[in-house]
């Protein structure tokens, strides 16, 4: 069975994931590189979406809309008494030199880039990267545009860096998680009385994972936020790999002759 078939099949067939305990590691480790790059799509094209749209955004509205500003002493300062934010579309800008905004203020506008009285922050696709002004010393609006030409010049670059970089780190998450999955499954097979090794339990635990990382992903590709998102994945990974351990047969018992 192909992969892609698998796939479709461990969405809904426990049957099917019992079955993949007899399945070649690599063939499951691929699985669970398979299942990884699905899950990062949604976020690796916001990021990609976010940056091109900053970027031209960005540069429009320091040129156009926003004050003159410097950062001197590792601080901003600017020509303005008050947080100055400027929306546009899908993406926001902000410059406070009076220290009023904060971090925070920053994640709740979804895309922004921000420039605040001690730090610049970025927020894109759900991700928020801060830096101090150490690295800034002495930047100015006009230094900033060129700046920003700059980044312009490499986002084809960036762009596939960072993804990759995503796609390795949810690809070791993926690992850890499927590991410890495999650990609870040893316990879930001496409840149903099932045998089963670990290797064997590591095996479906990558395909109990089918489910949750599809209905996450469709979340997170239409921008919907889950409560408690981690217990509801834990859960449902849990009773999937539950399922699949109780379609396996139970050992049979030889019957000895009394004497």
């Amino acid at each position: 069975m192909n992969i892609f078939k698998q796939f479709i099949k461990s969405i809904y067939s426990p049957k099917d994931i019992a079955l993949s305990r007899f399945q070649g590691i690599g063939k499951t480790i691929l699985y669970v590189f398979f299942l990884t790059l699905i899950s990062v799509l949604p976020a690796i094209i916001y990021f990609s979406t976010a940056l091109t749209t900053g970027i031209d955004t960005a540069e429009k509205i320091l040129t156009n809309e926003s004050p003159d500003f410097s950062i001197k002493n590792g601080q901003l300062s600017a020509k303005t008494d008050v947080p100055v934010i400027i929306n546009r579309e899908d993406f926001t800008i902000i410059i406070d030199p009076t220290g009023t905004m904060t971090e925070t203020d920053v994640e709740n506008e979804g895309n922004a880039f921000a420039l605040l009285k001690d730090e610049f922050v970025l927020t894109a696709a759900g991700r928020t990267d801060t830096s101090p002004y150490s690295m800034f010393e002495g930047l100015t609006k006009d230094e900033m545009l060129k700046f920003i030409d700059t980044i312009a010049g490499v986002k084809g670059v960036i762009i596939p860096v960072v993804s990759l970089l995503i796609y390795l780190f949810s690809s070791a998450a993926s690992f850890i998680e499927v590991s410890v999955l495999a650990l609870i499954g040893l316990v879930l097979k001496n409840l149903v009385g099932r045998k089963l090794n670990y290797r064997q339990l590591w095996r479906m635990a990558a395909y109990s994972e089918t489910l949750p990382t599809l209905f996450f992903t469709i979340m997170a590709a239409i921008k919907t936020t889950v409560p408690n998102s981690a217990l509801i994945n834990w859960f449902v990974v849990i009773i999937v790999l539950y399922l699949a351990i109780k379609e396996i047969p139970r050992p049979k018992t030889v019957k000895r002759d009394a004497p």
